[in-house]
């Protein structure tokens, strides 16, 4: 088709503000889907997604739309997700556009990732629509959402579309404002083929399926292409779009949107926001390429030992269709053999372990989440480490840096005091405050990456009675006092408890987890000592009592002297015991103390 009828666009939002219910509203008006075949959550194919109610992968799907000028149009939407940890995703998603659709929840207004995704947009140049969603709730307020485009986007009020998804008003003027509105695609002038890869997933008769958005020449079966990043050359076996169900084509020409397959094995070889060029001819790199790092890292292990290959098979199958994902074997003394596993971010963690609990039918155990530090040592050379286990001795470190983040906070004015004391236990800095209306304050504030990994987002949406929100940018490094918390139980050290802490919160730390280990820990013939240190240097302590046996039940009378032998004999065999003997935690212990 000819690129002056092709529009490309994306719709961002924060979640829950009726992304998913306006991209299968738009799907339904114009025709692409019938009405036997409708769905809610067309795009979001796996069950957690509709579970949740969040995209957890990007989705492509072409429509074609006659509009009331009387031309037929090919409307290309790239569903994106809209959570912070895959905010990659989201702009090379966004970078395969030219417009975006920002859709506001009319009773809930602005909220932490629209700002963010916002931002994600106008850094690309998109022209955006806003569009006012949920204008039919009883407690919609659809001037202050107005107010808040101008005040806090600065988007001019008068360019929002009203709009209900669910009830299906207003879906014909956003298709009008993105045929009237969104620039049609241009060519970039280079020498042969540019086209940006921006999702990818495996497909077990055809290999890799690459989505890809064509921006100079054309794709088709049969040509030789380059990866530019990777250096490999392939050839295309097949070239198609969605619709939302792939469907092959004779090409994709200038400013379309699609997928091809071509003889790639391995989804490692594809790499987020690479350009793929002419083999005989190639043109420059598209820019905004970034190799994705993982952030936050866990041990994942089987509960039973002799799944470790069955768990391996399901790590590799999830990572077909999830690149950020990241895993490698690691073994420990306590849990056995398993797998150093590297995720994006929180919610990146969670989809992973609940997808190979569910789609897999393992059952696994994961250790407490650890971030990157990096760590300097007295000669100079600077590691990188994710693991308590490699922390070399403290006499070998000059510094310890941890990475930051950015966080950005929406919060009621009534409960910005509970806020700022929220931010200072998690050891942040508040830089600025700023008012978003009448009701709400944003607070921007730098904190350490490994005080939000466990229950901050529970703790905001506790305190603000749900009505609180957060994004967050990573933010470099900072050298700061961290220590390795280890547990030892009776002088031996688990290393699956083991921890890197801030100084001023280990003994917190270490007090809480030996009062849990005293609980789970059987009890022995003699007293166990459960002790949190750091170094030589005991910072807490709990005692496991022994079981008591009372050896002078057969005593009737006589002399003390009798009692007491037999108690000295009893204390003599204790110690003797305790010197010999090991505790042996049971699996369920683990599982418990990770779960605290």
């Amino acid at each position: 088709m000819e690129s002056a009828l092709i529009r490309n666009f994306s719709i961002i939002a924060h979640i829950d503000h009726g992304k998913t219910t306006l991209s299968d509203r738009l799907l339904h008006m114009t025709g692409t889907i019938a009405t036997r075949d409708m769905e809610h959550q067309l795009l979001d194919s796996m069950d957690l997604e509709k579970e949740r109610g969040i995209t957890i992968k990007a989705h492509p799907v072409t429509m074609a739309y006659k509009a009331k000028d009387g031309k037929t149009y090919e409307l290309n939407l790239i569903d994106t997700p809209g959570h912070v940890d895959f905010s990659y995703e989201v702009s090379r998603s966004l970078s395969a556009c030219e417009g975006a659709l920002l859709i506001i929840d009319a009773a809930q207004g602005v909220e932490a990732q629209t700002v963010a995704n916002v931002h994600l947009a106008m850094k690309q140049n998109l022209l955006i629509i806003p569009v006012i969603n949920k204008i039919d709730l009883p407690h919609a307020n659809v001037a202050l959402a107005k107010m808040q485009l101008e005040d806090i986007l600065a988007i001019p009020a008068d360019t929002a579309l009203l709009a209900s998804a669910k009830e299906g008003i207003g879906i014909e003027d956003i298709l009008e404002a993105i045929v009237a509105r969104v620039p049609p695609p241009k060519p970039t002038g280079a020498a042969s083929l540019q086209g940006l890869m921006f999702d990818s997933y495996f497909d077990t008769y055809k290999g890799v399926v690459t989505h890809v958005r064509v921006f100079n020449g054309e794709l088709k079966a049969g040509m030789m292409v380059k990866l530019l990043h990777l250096g490999k050359n392939f050839e295309i076996k097949e070239v198609g779009s969605f619709n939302p169900k792939p469907y092959p084509r004779e090409r994709l020409e200038v400013g379309e949107t699609g997928y091809f397959t071509a003889n790639i094995k391995s989804p490692k070889d594809v790499k987020m926001g690479d350009t793929l060029t002419d083999a005989r001819n190639p043109s420059p790199a598209l820019p905004g390429f970034k190799e994705i790092h993982p952030m936050v890292f866990s041990g994942i292990y089987p509960i039973n030992t002799a799944d470790y290959e069955h768990l391996k098979t399901n790590l590799g199958k999830l990572q077909l269709n999830d690149s950020a994902f990241v895993f490698a074997p690691e073994s420990s003394v306590a849990l056995g053999f398993g797998f150093r596993c590297g995720f994006l971010g929180l919610l990146h963690l969670e989809i992973v372990q609940e997808r190979l609990r569910r789609e897999y039918d393992m059952d696994i155990i994961a250790t407490y989440p650890s971030v990157v530090y990096r760590i300097t040592f007295t000669d100079g050379t600077v590691k990188e480490i994710d693991n308590p286990a490699f922390m070399p001795e403290p006499n070998y470190i000059a510094t310890i840096e941890e990475p930051m983040v950015k966080a950005f906070v929406i919060s009621p004015n009534e409960h910005i005091g509970d806020m700022m004391g929220l931010l200072a236990e998690k050891r942040g800095t508040v830089d600025h405050t700023e008012t978003l209306d009448s009701k709400r304050v944003m607070l921007t504030s730098l904190l350490p990456l490994n005080e939000i990994l466990i229950d901050f987002h529970d703790r905001i949406k506790s305190i603000t009675r749900g009505f609180g929100s957060m994004d967050y940018e990573l933010a470099g490094y900072k050298v700061s006092d961290m220590v390795k918390l280890d547990m030892l139980v009776n002088a031996e050290s688990v290393d699956a408890f083991s921890c890197i802490v801030h100084r001023d919160k280990a003994e917190a730390r270490g007090r809480a987890l030996a009062a849990k280990l005293k609980e789970v820990i059987p009890t022995q013939q003699y007293q166990v000592a459960i002790q949190g240190a750091i170094g030589g240097k005991i910072i807490a302590r709990e005692t496991v009592s022994a079981m008591r046996k009372d050896v002078t039940a057969k005593c009737y009378g006589g002399d003390i002297s009798r009692k007491r032998k037999l108690l000295d004999k009893q204390k003599e065999g204790k110690k003797r015991m305790k010197s010999f003997g090991t505790v042996n935690i049971p699996q369920e212990a683990f599982i418990e103390v990770l779960k605290a």
